[in-house]
Formats: structure tokens, sequence, C-alpha cells
């Protein structure tokens, strides 16, 4: 128990530092490209992703829930080959047909999409990177369900480093503008990919069974008309932006988006700890595995809340460091968008227990809900107060069609939670942020506007101590894996082997 509770906060160690490179690369590079680039660049780059993003979705088809599920069915290497190489044939294959359609119609779609044929190339180009971004996915699941932290972390951060040096290449020195993001991940996407589609020929040699495809699709089929509203529900904000405020409007939107999407990528960074233990959890004692779940994924939802509440609590300042004056106004945005990100923790576990269920559909039929509420709250919210409406409706939209989920999933699969302490972390964290707003708001001079916040971090600190997330223990077997010193001492967090 000691060596894997040892080896699992290990990679935990590791799946966060290429999250903290993922979030903080792209803001840290920020005060070059929107010196360089426009609020309005950013506005049509954001618009070009909403049509990128929907695309990769319909490619892949939701098999990439069903290949992580499916995953630990498949125990015996030339099963686990068939799993992997049934699934990328399938995406490569409904990659190559949205290929054509995409450069055939990139002007056309540009117009739908952005306004304007003018940016056909862009969207294009946008499209190629989203795609083959998602295409590595699979090979991270690899990675990640078996443990083997090292090659997810140097495949990941190898693509983020390679994408950041090749955008200010093109951006800042050749000149290219906007496109030139889109080059630089695209060209990273690329390398990467080829890399990994070679490694694993060379050990998992090539097997397609159709039977595997067709149980996997059996899963995956029910989600993808839950991707494709899924796309519209989440970027549909930029949308009504769009159409109802302006261009700029927009940029904003996803400069705030960039910098509390620090959050979120570091929240899929805990999830890639936990999801494979859920499963197995699942998998093995499904009589008791709610009590055991919910006891084990408590500490989780405190250091998921960690950064959210550090993002929200000085959104201020990260927005006047990274960005030009152009951007100030995403600060408050910022903090809004951090809550939001917060609660979509309980999104990332309602969609394991209906994936597990095999209740896939239902995942589809909430996103209508969702799309409903979203156009219901941002209509109307956007018209009044334009980028912080989009801000504001997005969050209450989230809250009314994540509790309906979340009362959806706790039916087919209940998870016992710590009631207790799970609302006192997000008690503490909204109380916080809407405090934040407050005093961001100029109603407070600055001093005691830092002073108040933190204060409330000081009050985060003391409850994870009171949890007993926060231990001497704990902190001396984190430093310990940090510095690659061999720990004595055991994580004081229930983890179930």
């Amino acid at each position: 128990m000691k060596n894997s509770k040892h080896k699992q906060i290990k990679n935990g160690f590791f799946y966060i530092l290429p999250s903290i490179v993922n979030g903080f690369l792209p803001i840290i590079t920020l005060p070059v490209f929107t010196r360089v680039l426009t609020v309005n660049d950013y506005g049509v780059y954001a618009l070009a992703g909403i049509y990128a993003i929907l695309l990769s979705g319909i490619v892949n088809f939701g098999l990439t829930a069903s290949y992580e599920r499916n995953f630990f069915q498949y125990k015996d290497k030339r099963k686990s080959s068939e799993l992997l190489y049934s699934t990328l044939t399938f995406v490569m294959l409904g990659f190559l047909v949205t290929l054509v359609f995409t450069l055939l119609f990139k002007d056309f779609l540009a117009r739908v999409f952005i306004g304007s044929a003018e940016y056909g190339g862009l969207l294009f180009w946008v499209f190629l990177a989203t795609v083959f971004m998602s295409f590595k996915q699979y090979f991270l699941i690899y990675f990640k369900n078996t443990e083997n932290a090292k090659d997810f972390i140097f495949y990941t951060l190898d693509e983020t480093l390679i994408g950041v040096v090749l955008s200010l290449f093109f951006v800042v020195f050749l000149k290219t503008g906007i496109i030139g993001l889109a080059w630089g991940q695209c060209f990273a996407s690329i390398v990467i990919l080829s890399f990994l589609i070679l490694r694993f020929l060379k050990v998992m040699p090539f097997y397609f069974n159709w039977g595997v495809l067709k149980d996997s699709l059996k899963i995956s089929f029910p989600l993808t008309p839950r991707i494709f509203l899924g796309v519209i529900s989440t970027q549909l904000n930029k949308y009504i932006l769009n159409l109802l405020n302006t261009l700029g409007g927009v940029g904003i939107f996803s400069i705030a988006q960039k910098i509390g999407n620090v959050t979120f990528v570091f929240m899929t960074a805990v999830q890639n700890v936990f999801n494979p233990q859920v499963y197995k959890i699942m998998f093995s004692s499904e009589s008791s595995a709610g009590k055991e779940i919910g006891e084990y994924l408590t500490p989780f939802v405190y250091l998921s809340i960690f950064t959210c509440m550090l993002v929200s609590l000085f959104s201020h300042e990260a927005v006047r460091v990274f960005t030009g004056p152009s951007f100030y106004a995403c600060a408050p945005v910022v903090s809004i968008l951090s809550m939001y990100y917060g609660f979509l923790f309980f999104g990332k576990i309602n969609g394991i227990q209906l994936i597990f269920k095999k209740k896939t559909f239902i995942t589809s039929m909430l996103t209508f809900l969702d799309i409903g509420v979203g156009i219901a709250i941002s209509i109307p919210f956007i018209r009044k107060f334009g980028v912080m409406g989009a801000a504001w409706a997005t969050l209450l939209g989230s809250l009314v069609t994540g509790y309906v989920a979340f009362l959806i999933s706790q039916h087919y699969f209940h998870i016992q939670w710590e009631v207790k302490k799970v609302a006192a972390i997000f008690s503490v964290f909204c109380i916080s942020s809407l405090l934040t707003l407050f005093v961001i708001g100029g109603y407070f001079p600055y001093l005691l506007s830092i002073i108040l916040r933190l204060v409330c971090f000081a009050v985060y600190i003391y409850l994870g101590v009171r949890l007993r997330v926060i231990t001497s223990q704990n902190l001396k077997l984190l430093w310990n894996i940090a510095t690659f010193k061999k720990s004595s001492v055991e994580l004081n967090i229930e983890i179930i082997d």
C-alpha cells in the first residue's frame, strides 16, 4: 500500500507539472502576444476555434471516453493493441472526410462562424491544429492508465514548448498575424504525434478488430450528439457576444477564458490521478464503491479548488501583469469564470458515473438542457451587461444544468460524498470569489483589497489543515517527491489500490 500511495502521489506531481507549464506558459507569453495582436485578433481566433472544436469532437466520435473506459477490460497485449489501433483507424478516417470538407468550404464556413470569408485560411489551420492535438489524447490515456507519468509529461511538455516557440517565431519575427498561433500549434502537434505513432508501432504491432471497435462505438455513439451540442453549449456565449456585442468583446472573453483556464488545466491534471483509481474501484468493488469513492475524492476536491481560489482572488493582478491595457477589463470576468471552472469538478465525476453504467445517451439529453438554459440566460444577460453578462450566464447556466446532471448521475451510480467537507470547501471558495468581485470593482482602497483577499486565502489554507489534506506528513512526502528523494512516510489521504 505504501509503495502504491507513493507512486500515485509521485505520478500526481508529474501530472501537475505539465499542467503548470500548459497553463502558465501561454499566460507568460501573453505580454508579448497582446502587444502584437489586438483584441479583435483574439476574437477572430476564438470564433475559428468554435468550428475547430466542433469538428474535432465529431472526428473523435466520443471514442476518447470509451477508450479510457474499456482500457481496463482488455488486459492482454494483443487486445490492448486492437483497442488502440482500431480506435485510431476510425478517427483517422473521420479526419480525412472532414479535412476535405473544410478545405473545400473554408471560405463559406468562415463567413458563417466568423463573419468574413477572408478568415478561411485561419479557420482551416485552427481546425488542423485542434484535431491533431486531440489525436495525442489516446496515447496520453494509455500512459495515464498504465501509470507511466514520465512519458505522459514528456510528450505533453514537448508539444507545448515547441508550439509556443514556433508561435512566437511566426507571430513576432515573421509578422504573420494571428494565423501564426495556429501554425505553431499545428506543426508542434504533427511532430509529437508522429513520434508517438512510430514509438507505439515498435512495441505494439498493429492489429485491427472490428468487434473491439464495435464495442467502443456502442458506448461512444450516444456521446456524439452530446459532443456536437456540447460545443454549441460551451462556445455559445462567444457566438452570441459576436452577434449582440462586438468582436472585441469576444476577444476580452477569450483572454479571460485563457487565464481562467489555468484552473481547468490543473483540475484535469488532478483528474488524471484519480480517474484510473475511480474506475478500478468501480470494477473491483461495486457494492461498496460509492462510499470508498466519496472518501477518496474529498482531498481531490480541495486540491482542484485550490487553484480556482488563487486565480479568482488575484485575477486583477494576473491581468495587469500578463496583458496590455486594452485587456484590463477581463479581470472580473476571470473571477467569475474561475467559479464556473470550480463547479466543473462535479461534471467530470458525473461523466465517469454515466460512462461506467453505459448511460452515455443521457449525456446528450443533458446537453440539450444545457443549450436551452444557456440561450435563455445568455441573450438577456449579454444584451444588458455585455462581456460580464456572458460570464455570469456561463456560471449560472452551468449551475442549473450541473445540478440536474448531478442528481441523474447519482441515481445511476450513487457516490456517498462527504457532504459537510465538500460544502465547506465550496462555501469558502464562492464567498471569497464574490468578495473579490466587490473589492476589485473600486469600492475599496487597493491595500485593503489585498489584505481582505489574503485573509480569504488564509481561511482556505486553514480549512485544508482542518480537513487533514494539509499536514506536515503530506508536505514532507510532496517535498521528497519533488526533490526526487526516497520517502519513508505515507500521504495521509486514503488512496485505494
